[in-house]
């Protein structure tokens, strides 16, 4: 069985489960904010690529003042470097585009209704993908297998509450798959292979829904 089938299979089953619980106690979440992203092991260095994230998931709480999450987004990753050298042709010039869907599974802790921590990991599936060397775009797309059409990653996750149901939401992952083998040869004609992985902060602002109503029913029981 592939691996994407694996996973789309343990989605199903979540959404299966959830459906089993009282509906009553399941808090929606909508969410909407800025990746700053960076490839490890592409000779670019720093998070100066940004990009979208945006997604909607639901929260089912199964002890006290613990959370299990699910989330649907669309996420862009990737690369970026500007002209390093004054040569027309090779210039040093850098820039991937990598954009992802993405279902991420999570744990939270929740302290006084105030902060929580998370962690879990997420399946992404590479939806679209560019690359521009030197200021031309080379034949780089997501369906040709330059970069693994699956990026599984660890997450962690932090949310301050800021007024009522929204939250700041900081997020971290890291791939545990390589996306990319690649090869680097130098003026020297020295050649080096290497492995790379994303490397992503998220900055976000989430809405929750039917998070007091929640904690009523679960107060009650």
């Amino acid at each position: 069985m592939q691996k994407d089938s694996r996973f789309a299979i343990l989605i199903l089953f979540i959404f299966l489960l959830f459906n089993q619980l009282d509906a009553q106690i399941i808090k929606g979440e909508v969410m909407a904010g800025l990746n700053m992203t960076q490839v490890d092991g592409d000779m670019v260095y720093g998070f100066k690529k940004p990009g979208l994230n945006l997604g909607a998931g639901a929260m089912i709480p199964f002890a006290k003042n613990f959370d299990a999450s699910v989330e649907i987004n669309y996420t862009q990753k990737g690369a970026k470097q500007k002209a390093q050298y004054l040569s027309d042709s090779l210039n040093g010039a850098y820039q991937l585009y990598l954009d992802y869907l993405e279902v991420p599974l999570l744990v939270h802790y929740t302290d006084k209704d105030l902060i929580s921590i998370g962690t879990g990991f997420s399946w992404g599936r590479l939806v679209s993908a560019k690359e521009f060397e030197h200021d031309r775009q080379t034949s780089t797309t997501a369906q040709n297998g330059v970069y693994d059409l699956n990026d599984i990653c660890v997450l962690l996750d932090l949310r301050l509450k800021v007024y009522n149901a929204l939250k700041f939401n900081f997020r971290y992952s890291y791939s545990i798959n390589k996306i990319r083998t690649r090869e680097f040869t130098d003026t020297n004609g020295y050649s080096e292979k290497r492995d790379q992985y994303n490397n992503v902060l998220t900055f976000r602002l989430l809405y929750m829904f039917n998070e007091k109503k929640s904690k009523q029913i679960l107060n009650k029981e």
